[in-house]
């Protein structure tokens, strides 16, 4: 028999689609609290605060609090305070994350440390090649999260970690990465659920980054067959996920099943 004690969630494309809810998510995530587990909604979103998430959500009909979201851009606040305490950091991102950034100091000019988040408009070859003479010049590259591609309404677009790639190929410089992938980030979650690996799930629909990255720190990896789930990647996952569900509509029966 596996005890679930605590269950950890992606939300784009685990929970939501451009925010709008998976069939079945709702009612899912209530079942699950009914149960009494504990929750924690992890995502390398850089485009939103974490209190913008829980207001979403909320709107959505979840239920949401801001303390349930543990983000990227939270956890790298940390990294940065406890690797880097006090230094000047540069950012690229889409979308200001200043508030889930407290204490890190934000410059333009003679950072210490370059910061990549999620890619969009502002990633054009002037901002590039600024990080690019920042790294040259001597700084450290962090990277929020290191995700290739991401899923919205009209299919999937670039993100953060197509850059970060060329950046590191340019510079020669290999970027610290804090969210998923990274166990910095698991383990963070894990420390603010007060719990173990081998009591926890991790459900996400990016078989890399959350499914095998979970499974790698002991956590049980799920995976959905929704979001940017491409069967190909599935496919040449190794080793495999532990489980595969087709929608996060399906997790209270699977995990219903491990305890019988």
């Amino acid at each position: 028999m596996t005890v679930v004690k605590a269950v950890l969630i992606d939300i784009d494309g685990v929970l939501t689609i451009s925010w709008r809810p998976i069939p079945g998510a709702v009612d899912a995530l209530s079942r699950l609290r009914d149960r009494d587990r504990a929750i924690a909604l992890v995502t390398n979103t850089t485009s939103h605060t974490r209190s913008w998430l829980a207001r979403t959500l909320a709107d959505a009909g979840f239920s949401v609090r801001p303390d349930d979201i543990v983000t990227a851009p939270t956890v790298t606040a940390s990294y940065l305070a406890s690797r880097y305490p006090g230094a000047r950091c540069a950012l690229l991102n889409s979308g200001d994350i200043r508030e889930d950034l407290p204490g890190v100091e934000l410059v333009e000019d003679d950072p210490d440390v370059v910061i990549v988040g999620g890619a969009g408009p502002e990633f054009g070859y002037e901002a590039l090649n600024r990080a690019f003479a920042h790294l040259l010049g001597g700084a450290r590259l962090v990277a929020i999260a290191r995700n290739l591609y991401w899923r919205t309404d009209e299919g999937l677009r670039l993100d953060g970690g197509a850059f970060l790639i060329g950046l590191e190929q340019a510079a020669g410089v290999e970027a610290e990465v804090v969210g998923k992938p990274s166990p910095t980030f698991f383990t963070a979650a894990l420390g603010a659920l007060g719990v173990s690996p081998t009591e926890s799930v991790m459900v996400g629909d990016d078989v890399q980054a959350d499914v095998l990255a979970a499974q790698r720190c002991g956590i049980g990896g799920i995976l959905v067959r929704t979001g940017k789930y491409l069967p190909r990647a599935h496919e040449l996952a190794d080793p495999p996920p532990d489980h595969v569900i087709d929608s996060f509509a399906d997790l209270p029966e699977l995990l219903d099943a491990l305890e019988a």
